[in-house]
């Protein structure tokens, strides 16, 4: 619940900028100067790829919740019997261990969407998190396929 609470307080904000950029965005358009044109057509550009990020954002965060919870309820979560850090963190130390066991079972089932999700949550409770990232993304583009 932290997360999306986290989340949505950043897409709140985030909402609140893009707002203002195009506030000034139209502001610099209607100078009918040149330069402040110029300037306009650039602020609008910040404005649409900031709503493009943010709803990517969101919708990478909706759906990989939504694998997890899936994997969750059949039981297949990794690192459930590993130590954690007094902030609820699986400790790294014990996650890179075990790592190797969740690369092995990947490279073993290229196709299957839960050993990708495992590696991601592999990938982040190690640390790396752009490979996190590309393994959960994986995950889902699996798990629309079956």
């Amino acid at each position: 619940m932290r997360g999306f609470a986290s989340a949505a307080a950043m897409g709140v904000l985030l909402a609140l900028y893009v707002a203002l950029v195009g506030e000034r965005a139209v502001a610099f358009l209607g100078s009918g100067r040149p330069v402040g044109v110029a300037i306009g057509v650039a602020l609008a550009v910040v404005a649409v790829l900031g709503v493009a990020a943010l709803v990517l954002e969101f919708r990478f965060g909706w759906r990989s919740t939504r694998l997890v919870r899936r994997l969750e309820a059949e039981g297949g979560l990794p690192f459930e019997d590993l130590p954690r850090r007094p902030s609820g963190r699986v400790d790294r130390a014990a996650a890179d261990a075990v790592f190797d066991r969740y690369r092995d079972e990947t490279l073993a089932e290229p196709d299957e969407w839960r050993a990708w999700l495992r590696l991601g949550l592999a990938y982040d409770a190690s640390g790396d998190r752009r490979r996190a990232r590309a393994a959960v993304r994986r995950a889902i583009s699996l798990s629309s396929r079956s």
